[in-house]
């Protein structure tokens, strides 16, 4: 006879292996997708979800950063003229390595690390 546990046990590793098979190694090895490469433009970029800014600051080189102003947790509310802006104090910061441009921001926002393939943008 076989126990409720038993059942419970042997049920969620069949489910768990249907949906490995389900997946291709492609999508298990990538993270979340946060854009498509034609939706971010050359010499500018995205905010996207209020979390990340996906920025192209040249064709084909893509960079991904947190969205939270490292001067006081404000999010960057646009990208424009090179820079990744700051609404709250004014910061602006490099849309090629999040530097400080102007401040009052001291520290550079953080680097995400991202994979593009096939025209997807996904956190690595």
């Amino acid at each position: 006879m076989i126990t409720r546990r038993a059942l419970i046990i042997r049920g969620g590793a069949a489910g768990t292996g249907a949906l490995f098979l389900w997946t291709t190694p492609a999508e298990a090895a990538a993270g979340p997708v946060l854009s498509k490469t034609r939706s971010i433009p050359v010499g500018g970029g995205k905010i996207l979800k209020g979390k990340y800014v996906v920025t192209q600051p040249s064709k084909g080189t893509f960079r991904a950063f947190s969205a939270i102003c490292t001067h006081q947790g404000c999010t960057v509310a646009g990208v424009s003229g090179g820079t990744i802006n700051c609404p709250c104090h004014g910061s602006k910061f490099s849309i090629s390595t999040g530097a400080v441009v102007r401040g009052p921001a001291k520290r550079p926002l953080t680097r995400k690390k991202i994979k593009v393939s096939k025209g997807v943008i996904s956190l690595a």
